[in-house]
């Protein structure tokens, strides 16, 4: 991206192609087609909505949004623009956006380029001028839900009837592997040089760049494929493993599920969001299905073993049951809005994990300190039980 690029041609594009968005059951919101053409005419997956104020790139960016439609709550986007230091990861992975009002100029001292040339470029389609409070409660009614938009004018013009069609069709995220969509093929380092501070192995199910840049500051982070069995982990000699965040259904990601089962008691462990849900899987754990998920940046989260309530970034439609858990695991954070298990710690192993997201990106920084918790047990571990390790 370079700065100050492609506004002149922005304001002298055609008028914008009209455009229609359909839910599977039938619903229609109309308004114009933003960003990158739609691939094929129609553009279809799981909408979802989230309710964060900023952070639009941050989001667009975040790989567990693979397989999903995101409609943002706050109406106007692309005011302050887009940076090339906002990635959370190497591109977008979401099926398109659903925005309100799209800003026509940016104005912010970091912005290189428009949100509308980020979305062309990203090869991402969206529609703009969408009733999203309409929509937004239409969800919250029904849940998250397919849907699809498209072009009702023009070349490639699409009937409703035929959006409605493929929303239809869409098979949204349940029983999808996505993570496979979404990880590193190669391992790759970050971090502090190796040999300086801790020896940190993080599972990439759909790792966000801020994450690997906080736990970098705690030593040498090793990222690898979400494929990885932990016998290849454990022979790096890490002193922790981290559990990334991704998108889709837990369920499926046996191969994750399994290589936790065989790090538990061998190594410190610490997971967040679909990393929490695959190590409540591993412990013998289940997951339900939420209806419309926790997308956003103003969630209440209290930490029970401190009391304290912090707000937190989220983006998961998976929800980990405290029920089924709570035999072998203590349940250390629960979100205030609906009683949702937010975190816990694996009863007499060094293995703990929540469902927010304490890197941010965007949101507040209340659970920082989470870092600092995997950072202590480490070293609690200690180099004695690494030596062990590689016996």
């Amino acid at each position: 991206m370079t700065a100050g690029t492609g506004m002149s041609n922005l304001n002298s594009e055609a008028r914008p192609r009209a455009g229609a968005l359909v839910l599977a059951e039938g619903t229609v919101f109309e308004g114009e087609l933003i960003g990158s053409p739609v691939a094929g005419g129609i553009a279809s997956g799981e909408v979802v909505f989230n309710t964060a104020m900023s952070g639009y790139q941050e989001i667009m960016t975040d790989p567990s949004y693979a397989g999903q439609i995101i409609s943002f709550t706050y109406p106007h986007i692309g005011n302050y623009g887009v940076n090339a230091d906002d990635f959370e990861s190497r591109g977008t992975f979401a099926r398109g956006v659903i925005i309100r009002s799209l800003a026509r100029r940016h104005s912010n001292w970091r912005a290189e380029d428009h949100l509308q040339h980020f979305l062309i470029q990203q090869g991402l389609a969206g529609i703009g001028g969408i009733d999203t409070r309409r929509l937004t409660r239409r969800i919250r009614d029904l849940g998250a839900i397919p849907g699809a938009f498209g072009p009702t004018e023009g070349a490639g013009a699409q009937t409703l009837e035929q959006l409605k069609v493929a929303a239809k069709a869409e098979p949204g995220t349940d029983g999808v592997d996505l993570v496979a969509q979404v990880t590193t093929q190669d391992s790759y380092r970050a971090g502090l040089a190796q040999g300086e501070g801790w020896n940190i192995v993080a599972y990439d199910f759909g790792i966000k760049s801020n994450i690997v840049h906080k736990l970098g500051q705690f030593g040498s982070i090793e990222v690898v494929p979400a494929s990885t069995p932990a016998s290849d982990v454990l022979a790096r000699q890490p002193d922790g493993v981290f559990l990334s965040n991704g998108p889709g259904d837990p369920e499926v990601v046996d191969y994750g599920v399994q290589a936790i089962r065989d790090l538990i008691g061998n190594v410190p462990v610490f997971g967040i969001c679909l990393g929490h849900q695959l190590l409540s899987l591993a412990i013998g754990g289940s997951i339900d299905k939420m209806s419309f998920g926790h997308h956003g940046a103003n969630h209440p989260v209290m930490d029970q073993t401190t009391g304290k309530v912090e707000i937190t970034s989220q983006n998961h439609n998976f929800a980990v049951s405290a029920d089924s858990i709570s035999d072998v695991a203590d349940i250390t954070h629960i979100n205030l809005n609906d009683g949702v298990c937010e975190g816990f710690s694996v009863r007499g192993e060094q293995v703990f994990s929540v469902q927010h997201h304490p890197e941010a990106s965007p949101g507040p920084h209340d659970s920082a300190y989470l870092f600092g918790r995997f950072v202590e047990l480490m070293q609690q571990n200690g180099p004695s039980a690494k030596t062990e390790m590689s016996s």
